[in-house]
């Protein structure tokens, strides 16, 4: 069903879909496993590039040649100059988008990409031989070979939800799944 691929990239946010397009433009050949093809690079519940941090990130991403840059210039709806009071060190280009088009374009520019394939569903576990990573299973059972692996869990793998008074710890089952995988 799957040949071998270069590359699998197991998380279609931000940096999942800036690792697939970077691997596919060096030639690799590249799977992005995502658990919901609608979702691939999905803005926060505040849809910003740039400030003084990210917009760091961002710069420094697109020197190198990635995307993030371009795709908030394609769905931008606003622009701003932060911290003009200050002085030219301290300036911070950043842009609030439309988080539907900003994830229908990174959908777009993958899909463009030469050698990136796309799977919808849930990685469950890393296949590891004499300690190296030789491919991932899925939670259908699926096992899929690479020469190597990107997780781009974002911060799911060791989260906290905090509603009111109550916390909730986030991400224990990717934790477990993962120490088991690194386990066989």
């Amino acid at each position: 069903m799957f040949s071998e691929y270069d590359i699998i990239v197991v998380g279609a946010g931000h940096a999942g879909c800036e690792a697939a397009a970077a691997a596919a433009n060096m030639g690799s050949k590249v799977l992005l496993v995502t658990m919901n093809m609608q979702t691939i690079g999905q803005m926060s519940c505040n849809p910003a590039m740039g400030g003084v941090a990210k917009g760091q990130i961002v710069r420094e991403i697109d020197a190198l040649g990635g995307y993030s840059g371009i795709i908030s210039d394609k769905s931008m709806i606003q622009f701003r100059m932060l911290n003009k009071s200050k002085g030219p060190a301290m300036w911070s280009p950043r842009t609030q988008n439309d988080r539907a088009r900003f994830a229908e374009e990174w959908r777009l520019a993958l899909e463009r990409t030469p050698y990136v394939d796309f799977w919808q569903e849930m990685v469950s576990c890393l296949i590891v031989k004499n300690g190296k990573v030789v491919g991932v299973r899925t939670s259908l059972g699926i096992e899929i070979k690479c020469k190597a692996v990107v997780l781009t869990n974002g911060t799911f793998l060791n989260g906290k939800i905090h509603i009111g008074e109550k916390t909730l710890e986030e991400g224990e089952q990717q934790k477990r799944l993962l120490q088991a995988s690194l386990n066989n």
